[in-house]
Formats: C-alpha cells, structure tokens, sequence
C-alpha cells in the first residue's frame, strides 16, 4: 500500500473513531438524562426537597387559668425567639456583632457562644421578644438567623395571685403553684407543618399542616377574684403596718368547701425572674407552713367537753387566780377570771378553764374530736408542698402536755385545715373536702359530707364563738365585728419556738371567724405572724383583718344583713 493511501486510511479511521465516541457520550448522556428522569427521579426529587422544605413544630399555647367568673389570671400570648445555626454564622464576626448589638446583648459572649457551639445547627440567641422586634432583627438579613414562634406567659393579677397560680419557666413548663400542679393538664401537644424555605431560611410558601397543634386544656379556679384583691389588699396593709415577718388569709365557702380568697405575705411578682430562687416568698405559706394553732382551737376542745355530757354551756369553771400549777408547770390566763361557765371560757379565753375541762376528760377524746374535723391529715388539694400538719398520739403524755394540748400547743396545722375544721361548726358539724378549683352544680351535689360533730353541739359552739365579739359579754375580739352582721369567731395567740424554746416576745396572732352566725357562708382564718409593736394579741391584730375581709365578703357575695339595729328597721318599714 502506498503511503498515500495508508496516510488516508488512518485519517478516515481517526474521523471514524472521534464520531464513534461523540456518539457513545451522547448515548452516555442520554442514558444518565434517562436514568435522572425515570429511575432516580424520587430520590433526586426528595434530595431538593430536602434542601428547600422543612418540617417546623407549631407551638402550641398553654391553657388559661382564670377565676370561678372567668377573669383571667393565666394567658399565654405568641411571642418570637431569635436563634442562629452556628455552622452557617460561623467566622462572620462582623454579623454576630450587629445581632449582639440589634438584642442588647454583649457581642463578644455572643461570639464566644456561638464559637463553643459550633458544631451544632441550632442556638438560641434571645428568647420571647414581641413578633415586631424579631421581625426588625430578621430584616437584617443575617445569614443563618430565625425566629421561632412560642408563647409567653402573662399575669394579669400579678401578685395579688402569684401564690396560689405560681408560674411556669422559659419553656412553658409549671413550676410552682397550679401551673406546677396542673402542668400536663395546662400543656398544650405541639404540631408540625411543612413549609418551603429560602436559602436564608425566610418562609417562601406554606405547604401542609402534618399535624395540627392542641391547645392546653383550661383551668377554673374557685376563687374569687374581687374577694381575692380585697384579702390581699387588707393583709398587706396590716403586714406593713405591723411589721410582721409574714402573714396569711383563706377564705372558704362553707357550702361548698371551695377556697374562695387564699392570699400570703410577703408576696412576688411571677414574672420576675430574680425571685426563682428563694423559696421563702414563693410557698404558699397558707398550705405548706404549719403552725401551733393556739387558742383558736378551744371551741373543739369545749366540743369534746360537750360530747362527754360531763359539761353543759352552763356547767361552771372555776379559773381563779388566774393560773394552776400542772406537774410542777405553770398555765396562766392574761386575768384572773374567777369563776366561769363553760361558755365564758370561750368568751374570756381562758386558759386555766381549757386546761382543767381537758385534765378531767382526758387527751383521747379531745384528739378524737380534732381529728374528725381534719386536724393531722392532708387535705388532698395536690397543692405543691401541702403540709398534713402534725397531731401526736397522747397515750404517754402527762398532765401538762394534756392542758396545753387543749388550748393549742403541742399539735400543728396549716391555716387552711384550720379553715376546714371551723367549716364543720359553721356547717352543723358536716365535713366535707377543701377544693381550690371551682366545682359545678353536680359536683357540689355529689360532694362527700360526713357527720362528724353532732348539728346540737355545732349550733351550742357557735353560740360560744358568738359571744368572743360580744363587747356587752366581754369578749376578747369585739374589733372583729361587722356592721349589720353577726359574726362568730375565736382569737388565738401563740408564742413561736425559737432556738431556745418559746419565745416570750414573738408571737403569731389569729382570728378565726364565721359570718353571718345566724347561717355561715364563709369562714375566714387570719394569721399574722411575729408582729411588732406593743399590741400582738390575735383580738388586737388578726381581729380588725377579719373584718374588713368579712365585710367586703358580704357585699361581693350579696348576702343579705342578719343583725339590722331595730330603729333602722323602722326606718327602712317607714320608707
């Protein structure tokens, strides 16, 4: 072959061979097209899903808590949380800066952060600002910056209700109150949605709801939120004005056993986040703190004395000189009393009458009485830290440890139980539960109630209690008295274990009252402990409370006046 036609054969071969491999590419790049569109088609399409759709949680809100009139003590309002991917705002230092700038914080913290963190693809920056704020923070247009939808909790009655509602933390979780108590009832399920995103995170499209969000569940309290305002008005104002280290009110319906007002000093405001830590003004003093009850539990005392039939009303105590010896201890009446009836023991408050009723029963029937009102037990409220108190076995006591007993010393109790236990006099010896949601109609229809002092000696007490605000009988607490009401009611004062033992100069002051007398609807228990001044007697300071309380009780309530003088009668007759 000559070199002309080799030379040409291999230049038509090499045109042959690049055609033949053109064509292979195209046959290659058809096939993969092919292969993109038919056979992968589901995988490439969920791989740009996945780089342009999300599945974001949707917050759902807490439910509402609110007085037995539907005023509003716990809301949950939306809110925005501001939070960077730390992979994506890494090494712009410049940006983090604006951001710390833009929120008010320290931007070299921010940075160091988000250093720490960096292997993470979510932190929090700053948490529950207004949607205008975050809205301003996203239109910086900071690559690798959200915000996040949630819901802030808000109290409208502040303090006024921060004991008994508590509050919940910066995740919407109850942690104190009946937001701790009711938390999984409170708490609302978190849904899911599906939405489209930009390469800045901002939401281009809403695509599906996977899962709708359900609210929490809403919670009626039995409260009464003009009652409410009245009782932690008037104790605040007797807590400042005595100087006292604490102090506390309930007020229970007698019907019902619904706590109607329940308020503490001192006080906090829930939304504050320096007052997590101390525990000594977030309890609930009314349920979680337990004290020696002093004289306000000598009605039950004389109620023991009176289921004995070893006394009558009439039967007659002599307490003078006004103290006994009692194995070698001293008990003492503030006077010498003289001789007194059972029912002036009451009025005058006499410890040497209590002491020598209870020495000739014995401990056993008084602590049987006690007991039966609800002295010793928890109240079942679910309430965080609800004490039981503490009512010891008297088997071994001797004889002074049985006098003391029966004027309020050796045994303890919340004011609360005390409330209770004075609803059974008020309510012709029934007792039944203490609630501190509001109950309805079939609820208050199904409610247990147990006989558990006799109707005759509940009505012969409360006749007693009603002298104790007698001034023409001497009674001890004639300040507890209530214009056109009569009222009935026990002082209490009770010396406080310190260090060393009873101290001679603190004290906590009590009044335990019912009103009206005729027919009880409330019961209303003050407590104010350690007061300074000269005055501390329970007449002097827990009285005078009482009273203010009582009567708003009765204009919120509108219950109708028992105790119209008889000129004003004719007066209102003549109109």
């Amino acid at each position: 072959m000559s070199n002309g036609r080799l030379t040409s054969f291999f230049h038509q071969w090499r045109f042959y061979l690049v055609l033949f491999a053109m064509l292979m590419c195209v046959i290659a790049i058809g096939w993969k097209a092919s292969a993109l569109h038919i056979l992968e088609r589901d995988f490439l399409q969920g791989q740009g899903d996945a780089r342009t759709i999300r599945t974001v949680p949707l917050a759902a809100n807490r439910g509402l808590i609110t007085d037995r009139n539907g005023e509003p003590l716990a809301v949950s309002s939306p809110v925005q949380s501001i939070w960077v991917n730390p992979r994506e705002i890494l090494g712009k230092t410049g940006a983090i800066q604006l951001l710390a700038f833009e929120l008010e914080l320290n931007g070299d913290v921010l940075v160091n952060n988000i250093k720490k963190n960096a292997a993470r693809e979510f932190l929090y920056v700053k948490r529950r600002l207004p949607p205008t704020e975050a809205n301003r923070i996203l239109a910086l247009n900071i690559d690798g910056v959200y915000a996040q939808q949630e819901y802030q909790r808000f109290y409208p009655q502040g303090e006024v209700t921060a004991h008994l509602v508590g509050f919940s933390n910066v995740d919407d979780i109850g942690q104190e109150g009946l937001e701790l108590t009711y938390d999984d009832w409170l708490r609302g399920v978190p849904g899911m949605r599906q939405v489209m995103k930009d390469r800045r995170g901002h939401i281009i499209e809403e695509l599906n709801t996977i899962q709708t969000a359900q609210p929490g569940k809403s919670l009626e309290l039995s409260i009464d939120f003009r009652l409410q305002n009245i009782a932690y008005r008037e104790l605040k104002e007797e807590f400042i004005t005595r100087r006292a280290k604490a102090a506390s009110v309930v007020v229970l319906d007698v019907d019902t056993g619904e706590v109607l007002a329940m308020a503490n000093q001192p006080s906090y405001n829930p939304h504050s986040k320096a007052i997590i830590n101390d525990f000594s003004v977030m309890r609930n003093r009314a349920i979680t703190d337990v004290f020696e009850p002093g004289s306000t539990v000598k009605p039950f005392t004389i109620a023991a004395a009176l289921e004995s039939k070893l006394f009558t009303p009439d039967s007659v105590i002599e307490t003078g000189p006004g103290w006994i010896m009692v194995s070698g201890e001293e008990v003492k009446d503030l006077f010498n009393y003289g001789t007194l009836t059972v029912t002036k023991v009451i009025t005058k408050s006499s410890n040497v009458g209590s002491s020598k009723i209870a020495l000739e029963l014995g401990a056993e029937p008084i602590r049987n009485l006690f007991e039966r009102v609800g002295f010793g037990q928890v109240l079942g409220t679910g309430f965080p830290g609800e004490s039981g108190g503490v009512l010891p076995n008297p088997r071994r006591w001797g004889r002074h440890a049985t006098a003391t007993f029966s004027f309020g010393y050796g045994l303890s109790a919340t004011i609360l139980q005390l409330a209770q236990a004075y609803s059974v006099i008020a309510d012709d010896g029934i007792r039944k539960p203490v609630s501190l949601l509001k109950l309805d109609s079939q609820a208050v229809t199904n409610l247990p109630r147990e006989q558990v002092m006799s109707h005759e000696i509940a009505l012969q007490v409360r006749g007693m209690l009603e002298t104790v605000v007698d001034k023409s009988q001497g009674g001890s607490a004639v300040e507890a008295n209530v214009p056109f009401y009569s009222v009935a009611g026990k002082t209490g004062t009770a010396h406080v274990v310190g260090e060393f033992g009873y101290e001679d100069n603190l004290h906590n002051s009590f009044f335990a009252g019912l009103i009206p007398a005729s027919d009880p609807k409330v019961v209303v228990i003050v407590i104010i402990n350690e007061s300074k001044g000269e005055e501390h007697y329970g007449g002097q300071v827990a009285a005078p409370v009482f009273s203010r309380i009582a009567s708003g009780a009765m204009r919120v309530l509108n219950i109708a006046p028992d105790k119209i003088p008889a000129e004003q009668t004719l007066e209102l007759s003549s109109i």
